[in-house]
């Protein structure tokens, strides 16, 4: 069944008051309630076909987010919203008709402020599925910040990514991106070869700006005295 989105917003804005009451007090079957009807209808505006309605799950889902109230329900519509157009497709007469990278953009932002697993298997997914900038960027900058980096999984994706912005289609916006989660992830990388060879090649990469390239630079640095760093240290 479609929810309007007029009917959407209504029902929300009384459920999200409601929510108010229910925090200030013990949670009551009715609270419940109305937490299970609130996942109903962002459900519902999530894989609705409309992108405006689409947009507005992403509004009340960052509301959830924000406010600490997120559900499993809440994080399948976000993972949905993050891969709509790429891991999920709709197609009319074998055209795509849900590519919407706006929305894929925000969905991977509100990612990166859940920090689990779940979020960091499909920001993953995303940065290696999609060919959007746009959506890249906000997909590498979402795994930096929640950063989780079991096994340099992450950085393996990272170091994959960078691989495909510099033969592909350079993106100084990106680079800055990859650099700035490297960072993030510094203390958290079991080889830091791998990321000293990619950090390399965008700092000697003149398609991309001075500043990014300078910033690369810098970080090679402190990949060298990490690494002659941890030389010493097993020699002793």
């Amino acid at each position: 069944m479609k929810v309007c989105k007029k009917v959407a917003v209504v029902m929300l804005a009384g459920i999200l008051a409601a929510n108010v009451y229910a925090q200030q007090s013990e949670k009551t079957v009715e609270s419940e309630y109305l937490s299970s009807v609130e996942d109903i209808v962002i459900t519902e505006l999530a894989t609705s076909e409309e992108l405006d309605n689409k947009l507005v799950a992403l509004q009340y889902l960052e509301a959830a987010i924000n406010d600490g109230r997120t559900s499993p329900d809440m994080m399948v519509a976000l993972d949905s919203l993050a891969g709509e157009g790429i891991t999920n497709q709709s197609r009319t007469n074998g055209r795509l008709v849900n590519n919407y990278p706006q929305v894929r953009a925000q969905a991977c932002d509100l990612l990166a402020k859940v920090p689990t697993e779940e979020s960091k298997t499909t920001l993953k997914k995303i940065a290696l599925a999609d060919n959007e900038p746009m959506v890249v960027t906000s997909a590498i900058r979402a795994l930096g910040d929640v950063g989780l980096n079991d096994g340099d999984d992450v950085v393996d994706t990272i170091n994959w990514v960078s691989q495909k912005n510099l033969y592909v289609n350079p993106t100084s916006s990106l680079a800055l991106e990859i650099i700035i989660a490297y960072e993030k992830l510094f203390d958290k990388v079991e080889d830091k070869s791998a990321m000293l060879q990619s950090v390399n090649k965008i700092a000697a990469n003149y398609n991309y700006v001075p500043s990014v390239r300078n910033r690369a630079k810098e970080l090679s640095k402190k990949l060298i005295a990490a690494s002659t760093s941890n030389k010493k240290n097993d020699a002793k």
